[in-house]
């Protein structure tokens, strides 16, 4: 108390000369160990269920099946599958993926909260008192260093905004594990004294290192500071959220690129990525001279619209959800079942996964690997319609994949040849 004092009688001169590394530097009546505590459990609730989902999305792309569908060709031990995607429910990814990307975009004033809160213990002075003080900053290090860089490349993902150099699927795996180490370590280091600050504030005796030592006159009560972000991110969910829903909520959702109103009328009137005009899909490469190639064991094979169509059609309700964290509502496709084109191919009882080829003829995911309990799900398509109409350019016509449970970029559009056999 003595030394508050004797802080508050300093002549502003002295205090303006203060640097970050003193703590009277820093004079917020906000901060504390409690409201950092508060902070800190809703982040570690909401970035353990960003790490489980990122790992699923991981997952849904079947990185061990061809090296096609991993971006990540020298992950060693880091790139550890997990288990065959599954085709359902076959709205799991829609539900995961979204998942991710709600709540990390709702978790972004949370944890810019949380950073304002802890920024005095980042200029501390001596950087390490101790080597269990020194291995504190450095799982802070890592965790602040890695948890901005997941969700700065996060968020202009998802604004289709690639200003980072290389892969985003490269950048956001690597920078994962980098984050994961600080978090692992921060959680191990501080969750008994963030428990013991929740259930009886900071013990009597014991210093609160977050509260300012010379505070001025409070505008903003802790409470009050918490309701702010709270409402932030109220905000930001009403915001987003809807890009993965149809209707009034989609309307909304104006922070991201796939919320507003559908993209025109018709039955071909939902959604998309790619244009074919961006992928740079010619009129000509989809025309009377376009055919599908499908080869196995039993020879190579090449069908013309036409003769898919008079095959046996099938139809299924399947929605399209992509990394990105949007997604439509189901859409009727119908279609031959991958299934049944892998028995032409000579796989008449258990068909093994299949190479996918597009004609687009750059970019990534141009081609994709499916894994055989995709293709031999029956609702598993090359669709040729959608909504009782013709699938448009834009949706991938001649013909496209439809998959349960797939990533959307697995949903291969304007497909060109199918290569049945062990992947």
């Amino acid at each position: 108390m003595p030394e508050r004092r004797r802080l508050r009688s300093l002549p502003d001169s002295l205090r303006a000369a203060r640097t970050p590394a003193d703590p009277a530097f820093w004079r917020s009546p906000v901060r504390g160990a409690r409201f950092t505590a508060v902070l800190g459990v809703i982040l570690l609730a909401g970035l353990t269920l960003l790490f489980v989902t990122g790992l699923l999305s991981y997952a849904a792309y079947n990185p061990d099946l061809n090296r096609v569908n991993d971006k990540t060709p020298d992950k060693g031990l880091l790139g550890f599958y997990l288990f065959s995607w599954p085709t359902g429910p076959h709205w799991l990814y829609r539900l995961t993926q979204g998942l991710h990307v709600t709540v990390g975009i709702v978790l972004v004033p949370v944890l810019l909260a949380k950073l304002w809160s802890v920024v005095p213990r980042l200029f501390a002075l001596p950087p390490a008192r101790s080597a269990g003080h020194a291995l504190e900053r450095l799982s802070l290090l890592l965790l602040v260093g890695g948890v901005l860089f997941q969700f700065v490349t996060g968020l202009l993902n998802i604004q289709l905004d690639y200003l980072f150099p290389g892969s985003f699927y490269t950048l956001h795996f690597y920078g994962a594990w980098v984050f994961l180490a600080g978090f692992i370590t921060h959680v191990a280091l501080k969750t008994p004294r963030a428990v013991r600050v929740l259930r009886a504030g900071v013990p009597r005796g014991e210093a609160d290192t977050l509260a300012a030592p010379d505070p001025l006159p409070a505008t903003l009560s802790r409470r009050g500071a918490l309701a702010l972000v709270g409402a932030a991110s109220l905000l930001l969910l009403v915001t987003s959220a809807g890009r993965s829903f149809d209707g009034p909520l989609r309307r909304i959702a104006l922070l991201t690129p796939r919320g507003g109103t559908d993209p025109g009328p018709g039955p071909n009137a939902f959604q998309i990525n790619k244009t074919a005009a961006a992928v740079r899909i010619r009129p000509a490469d989809t025309g009377e001279r376009w055919r599908l190639t499908v080869r196995g064991p039993a020879g190579e094979f090449r069908f013309s619209r036409a003769e898919l169509l008079a095959m046996d059609l099938h139809s299924a309700a399947l929605p399209i959800a992509c990394v990105e964290g949007w997604s439509t509502s189901d859409q009727q496709w119908r279609g031959v079942r991958l299934l049944d084109l892998a028995a032409l191919a000579g796989y008449p009882d258990r068909p093994p996964g299949v190479f996918v080829e597009s004609l687009q003829r750059g970019g990534s995911f141009r081609k994709a690997a499916l894994r055989d309990n995709q293709v031999r799900d029956g609702r598993s398509l090359l669709a040729l319609e959608v909504n009782g109409a013709p699938l448009s350019a834009d949706h991938g016509y001649p013909a496209r994949i439809i998959v349960p449970a797939a990533p959307g970029v697995l949903n291969t559009k304007w497909v060109e040849t199918l290569t049945f056999g062990e992947l």
